[in-house]
C-alpha cells in the first residue's frame, strides 16, 4: 500500500510541475530572409531581334522555345535567385493592336478572381515611341506583376512575372518589390530597332 501511495504522490508531483511551465504555443510558419543584390543592369540587343532593353546583371536570358506555339523573339528572363521568371513574349502588329490590347487585358483580368486590388500604371516614352502599361497585382495571384509596351504601329511586348513557388503575396512581396523595379527599368530602357 506504501508502494501505491508513494507512486501515487510522484505522479501528482509532477502533475504539479508540469503545469506551471510556459503553455505551448503554435509558432507562426517563418519565411527565408531574402538577400538583394546592388542593381547593375547588362543590354540585351541580340541580333535580329525587334528591340532591345536593359536587365538586371543577376538575370540569364533564354530563348523560349517551350512555348505551346514556338514563336521567335520569345524570351524568358530568369532570376534564379529568386525563384522567378519574366516570360516576354513580342508579336508584330498587323492591324491587330486592338485584339493583342484586348489579349493583355484578359490575360491581366483572369487573376481578379484571387487579386485583392489590381492598379494600371501607364507609361508613355514620346521619344522613342515607346508606350505601355505595368499592371501590379495584390494578393495570392500566380503573376504579381504584368506589362505590355508597343510603338502602336508595328511592334508589341508583353511580359510577366511568374515564380516557382505556391502564389504567397506575404512572403513574396519583398522579391516582387525588388523585382518590379527591374521590370519598370526594362520598359525605361525598351527600344525598338
Amino acid at each position: 500500500m506504501k508502494r501505491i501511495n508513494l507512486i501515487g504522490s510522484f505522479f501528482i508531483i509532477i502533475m504539479l510541475y508540469a503545469c506551471n511551465g510556459a503553455p505551448n504555443v503554435p509558432k507562426p510558419r517563418g519565411y527565408m530572409r531574402a538577400d538583394f543584390p546592388e542593381k547593375q543592369y547588362q543590354v540585351f540587343d541580340a541580333a535580329g531581334f525587334p528591340y532591345r532593353f536593359e536587365y538586371p546583371q543577376y538575370a540569364t536570358i533564354a530563348v523560349d522555345t517551350q512555348s505551346y506555339n514556338y514563336e521567335p523573339f520569345w524570351i524568358n528572363l530568369q532570376i534564379p535567385q529568386h525563384r522567378a521568371t519574366i516570360h516576354i513574349s513580342y508579336k508584330k502588329i498587323q492591324k491587330n493592336l486592338s485584339g493583342l490590347l484586348d489579349d493583355t487585358h484578359n490575360f491581366v483580368y483572369r487573376h481578379v478572381i484571387k487579386a485583392e486590388a489590381i492598379s494600371e500604371m501607364p507609361y508613355l516614352n514620346d521619344e522613342q515611341k515607346v508606350y505601355g502599361m505595368l499592371y501590379e497585382l495584390d494578393g495570392n495571384v500566380a503573376s504579381a506583376v504584368q506589362f505590355y509596351t508597343t510603338d502602336s504601329t508595328r511592334n508589341f511586348l508583353r511580359g510577366a512575372l511568374y515564380f516557382s513557388a505556391t502564389p504567397n503575396a506575404d512572403s513574396l512581396a519583398p522579391s516582387i518589390a525588388f523585382l518590379t523595379k527591374d521590370i519598370q527599368h526594362l520598359m525605361e530602357t525598351l527600344e525598338w530597332k
